[in-house]
């Protein structure tokens, strides 16, 4: 029996053959993404197959055991675990910058948690995922053969995102790799943008140029990057890392530290380097707490909800809490290096990219695909245009062409004869004979001629493009811009300068807004965010609007005369916790405080100028530095005023020293007096007298005089005015004031007054939860004694002698006088 043919072979080179194919087939067909599409094949399969499946944004999901047997029965013959892995890592938020899949389940955690097994999650196609596979039925892309030659696949995606940059890459090939950090969107759109404006000019373009956008890594995770490494000297590594498309990059935890009581501190992480796990974090700290080489830590938990990241550990008050910090930084992966090695495939074999050459890459690719799918509709608009003609041919001469076909005996000698008559190609007379009747009504007539007109502007606009290459460039540029604008989003990592650089220097100059509440929560948003941040939930509306810098401190004083501080920065954004934290989660001691006002001030080395002022219920009015106020509340909470029984702190402002102080009271008296009459003071101090109330009165508002400003009173019963500036006295302090709004049982009495701008709007705020937003151009001005005009109507249980700022309290969002 004959078994086959036995050959003599060199060992040596079977083995180098053998090696070499099994190296190019992990390297080009598992472990490296193509630099068009940013894809790795696993990845674009499962892709294609969900988009082939028909599994879109606004259908259902289906089970993902489903979508793997898909994948593996047509396109991907490997094992069933790598097609499942490699669709839920793309369908996590902590893995992919912008995910590709809409996963329903369990896809895993970051606490390290496996995904659920198939059977039990469902997915789809992300809706920005779309944006990979649109026009792929244009002719776009190629196509290659499956597995067994039974279907087609293409080889690229066509792509309208640059995938490989704002997602990323990580994969292990034979003899190489590839670690690719993800991107913002809105930045590499940016950057694509700019190489277009200037692609003739291509060659001119610097890294600098481009490092003006793209600022660096976007992780999902969020946490703070280092541009410069102690190790590697004064070196830019980012642009080191970018310009040779190989670096290492130092990246690190985002951390805060919070006061507690009994002047004892804990460190609180709220964003981790990409990639770390968190479970495994928090196991090696208290591994190093065990173990005696980390002090202080008295308690370490996991705070972190559906609302964000927080793990909280907490510190005696023998320990240094930034000391204690540093420790962690370089015992843990609280701060880890990411290896940028940017290698991806270039026409099928590996290349290690700079970012001008990903980016210029990517570039071409989508002329490619901009040119294809132009020559694609071109095509079909010609057509459709070539039909229309004939068509319109046919109703020009209607009787005529019905004339023809009556006469004609089959369907095949009809189309002859109306070709011969009329001169029309086989498709023309098809398309005749299949009209529809109803077509040959006027109406459809000239909807058909105008149809037609529409075609030859398309077809005129295609040519354009095809014939210009600076016009198709144009176009895809404004398809960058309208991705970023319906994709684009605020960066999550923050890029520092120098290791060691504390949070505090690293936010010094984010902008924000930031309110706090009735109910006592705070929340912070972008200055761009002022319609999510001032977003009420019920009766919990914003009652103090801010607009800070990320490097400054609130400084929130209450009616007990006492105040604390928190940093902006530690204030928590409306993305994570949308509807604010209580302050009393941020500030222990300072739980069930009534909050009158918020003052927020730069944070620096040197002592700030000017003063706080204070004014009571009493009638009592304070001054002292701002730099004594700072010191003192920096160490905790601090009692900035010494109160009388009964009476409570009802404004506190920080000045400059030389504005008037204007006092308005309930029963409408207003006093108006020169800054400087009141000495400045130590913070136990009581304060001295500025106004000369009346049995049963008491001061409703301190303000500051503004120049350009007016005064609006608003009563219990709704009655409001504007009064100006100008119309009021000064006078020596502690006088009995003059009249500013005449009270009566029927307005009822001043419940706040403020002293506001010429534009802009109010929102009033009643006790039992009512609001109402006004145009200050539309309420009433008056002169000093007068009633005022009703303007809004308070619920009948509004009580007039709540605690909280009065049956009606003015939210401060006016336009402020300068």
């Amino acid at each position: 029996m004959e078994v086959g043919t036995v050959r003599l072979v060199d060992i040596e080179g079977e083995m180098r053959t053998a090696y070499l194919d099994y190296a190019m087939s992990v390297i080009v067909a598992r472990a490296l993404p193509d630099v068009r599409d940013g894809l790795k094949p696993v990845q674009r399969r499962i892709l294609y197959a969900m988009h082939d499946m028909g599994l879109r944004p606004t259908t259902p999901h289906r089970k993902s055991a489903r979508i793997v047997g898909e994948v593996l029965g047509k396109y991907h013959p490997h094992s069933d675990t790598a097609v499942y892995d490699a669709m839920a890592r793309m369908a996590q938020d902590f893995s992919l910058r912008y995910p590709l899949v809409d996963g329903q389940g369990n896809f895993g955690s970051i606490d390290g948690d496996a995904p659920a097994a198939m059977r039990y999650t469902e997915a789809r196609v992300a809706t920005i995922a779309q944006e990979m596979l649109t026009d792929i039925g244009k002719r776009t892309v190629g196509f290659v053969s499956n597995f067994d030659d039974t279907l087609q696949e293409p080889e690229v995606l066509p792509a309208g995102l640059p995938n490989l940059l704002i997602n990323g890459a990580a994969g292990i090939a034979v003899g190489m790799a590839t670690n690719i950090p993800p991107h913002n969107l809105g930045e590499v759109c940016d950057a694509l943008a700019y190489m277009i404006d200037r692609y003739k000019r291509l060659d001119d373009v610097t890294v600098e140029d481009l490092m003006r956008f793209v600022q660096g890594p976007d992780f999902p995770t969020g946490g703070v990057i280092y541009r410069q490494d102690s190790h590697e000297g004064d070196g830019d590594v980012l642009r080191a890392a970018y310009a040779m498309g190989r670096g290492r990059i130092i990246v690190q935890a985002k951390t805060h530290i919070e006061e507690m009581t009994r002047n004892r501190s804990r460190i609180v992480i709220t964003e981790l380097p990409y990639q770390v796990n968190k479970t495994n974090l928090i196991e090696r700290i208290a591994e190093l707490v065990r173990d005696g080489r980390l002090e202080g830590v008295v308690d370490l938990r996991d705070e972190s909800d559906r609302r964000g990241m927080r793990i909280a550990i907490e510190l005696t008050r023998t320990v240094d809490a930034k000391a204690v910090l540093e420790q962690l930084y370089k015992l843990t992966p609280l701060r880890a290096t990411f290896g940028v090695n940017m290698v991806a495939l270039v026409d099928g074999v590996p290349r290690l990219l700079s970012l001008k050459k990903a980016l210029e890459h990517y570039l071409n690719h989508r002329r490619e695909i901009a040119t294809r799918r132009t020559q694609y509709e071109l095509e079909q608009a010609k057509h459709r245009a070539h039909v229309l003609e004939g068509l319109l041919v046919a109703l020009d001469h209607l009787d005529e062409v019905i004339q023809t076909i009556r006469r004609s005996r089959t369907g095949d000698s009809a189309r002859t004869n109306l070709r011969r008559r009329f001169k029309l190609s086989e498709v023309q007379a098809q398309a005749i004979l299949d009209m529809p009747l109803k077509r040959l009504a006027a109406l459809e007539r000239r909807k058909l001629a105008d149809e037609y007109k529409e075609l030859q502007k398309r077809i005129k606009y295609l040519q354009s493009l095809l014939r210009s290459p600076a016009r198709l460039l144009r176009a895809i540029k404004e398809e960058f811009l309208a991705i970023k604008e319906r994709y684009g989003d605020q960066r999550r990592t923050t890029i520092a300068g120098q290791v060691g650089v504390t949070l505090d220097e690293i936010v010094q100059e984010e902008e924000a807004l930031v309110a706090v509440t009735r109910g006592g929560h705070v929340r912070r948003g972008g200055t761009d965010q002022r319609r999510s941040v001032l977003a009420g939930r019920g009766m919990d509306v914003v009652t103090h609007l801010l607009h800070a810098s990320g490097g400054d401190d609130l400084f929130l004083i209450a009616t007990d005369g006492r105040a604390t501080w928190l940093p902006v920065h530690q204030v928590p954004d409306i993305a994570s916790q949308r509807g604010g934290t209580p302050l009393a989660d941020l500030r222990p001691s300072f739980k069930n405080a009534d909050i009158v006002a918020v003052v927020a001030l730069p944070r620096g080395e040197e002592a700030p100028e000017g003063y706080l002022l204070v004014g009571t219920a009493g009638g009592k009015v304070k001054r002292s530095t701002l730099a004594d106020f700072v010191k003192a509340v920096g160490k905790g909470v601090t009692t900035v005023i010494g109160l009388d029984q009964g009476d409570r702190v009802v404004d506190a402002h920080a000045t400059g020293g030389d504005e008037e102080v204007l006092i308005v009271t309930r029963q409408g008296k207003v006093i108006r007096f020169a800054q400087e009459e009141v000495r400045p003071m130590g913070l136990p101090a009581g304060g001295v007298g500025a106004i000369r109330l009346t049995p049963g009165d008491i001061v409703v508002s301190v303000q500051l005089v503004r120049k350009g400003g007016q005064l609006l009173t608003l009563t219990t019963k709704g009655w409001a005015k504007l009064s100006s500036l100008t119309r009021l006295p000064a006078q020596k302090r502690y006088g009995a004031g003059v009249n500013a709004h005449k009270v009566s049982r029927r307005n009822g009495d001043v419940a706040v007054a403020r002293v506001v701008g010429r534009g802009g709007h109010v929102t009033i705020l009643t006790a039992k939860g009512g609001v109402e937003r006004l145009s200050l151009k539309d309420l009433p001005r008056m002169g000093r004694d007068t009633l005022g005009k009703a303007v809004v109507t308070p619920k009948r249980d509004d009580d007039p002698t709540a605690s909280r700022s009065e049956a009606i309290s003015i939210s401060v969002k006016a336009a402020q006088a300068k």
